[in-house]
């Protein structure tokens, strides 16, 4: 059996302080790489603080949509942030200028958060967020299969086998 040894986010259900602190230490016992996985409220700030500050479980703040929301997840001590590009293009925002405004913020303030991009829907939104400076980027398989296809290569490859035929 293969197991994965980098962070892996595991998303508590709770709504609440409490439950969401209960839920996250129980999360941060299945294995050493869980990175217990808050949304971004009043309640999931609160909690991550406690997470990260009282017991060192690492957070990753999800379902952010803006700035000042990524730089208090920061100050609350996250460890990951997780802004969603795709549906702030779908309600008409520019997702990747949030991405932008995130990775300007954490180097200036020097913040060790690291930016997973999330909800992303095209190789367009892979490309510019690396190109911006994620840390991270969520990728589905449809896009992954974007991202190795391309019709040169496919060009390129026929005219490889065409050639190799006529020798």
């Amino acid at each position: 059996m293969l197991y994965y040894q980098g962070p892996v986010s595991v998303e508590v259900v709770a709504n609440n302080h409490a439950d969401m602190v209960k839920e996250g230490l129980k999360l941060a016992k299945i294995a050493d790489n869980v990175v217990v996985k808050l949304p971004l409220t009043y309640e999931g700030l609160i909690s991550c603080k406690k997470l990260w500050t009282e017991h060192k479980i690492p957070v990753n703040i999800t379902l952010c949509f803006s700035p000042g929301q990524a730089l208090l997840a920061a100050k609350a001590g996250a460890c990951f942030i997780s802004p969603f590009v795709g549906r702030l293009d779908d309600i008409s925002y520019d997702g990747l200028s949030l991405i932008e405004d995130i990775c300007t913020i954490y180097s200036n303030y020097g913040f060790d958060t690291k930016v997973l991009v999330a909800s992303v829907r095209s190789p367009a939104h892979v490309i510019e967020a690396a190109r911006l400076g994620a840390d991270s980027i969520t990728v589905p398989a449809k896009v992954l299969r974007q991202l190795i296809n391309h019709p040169l290569t496919d060009q390129g490859l026929a005219i490889f086998e065409k050639d190799w035929g006529a020798k």
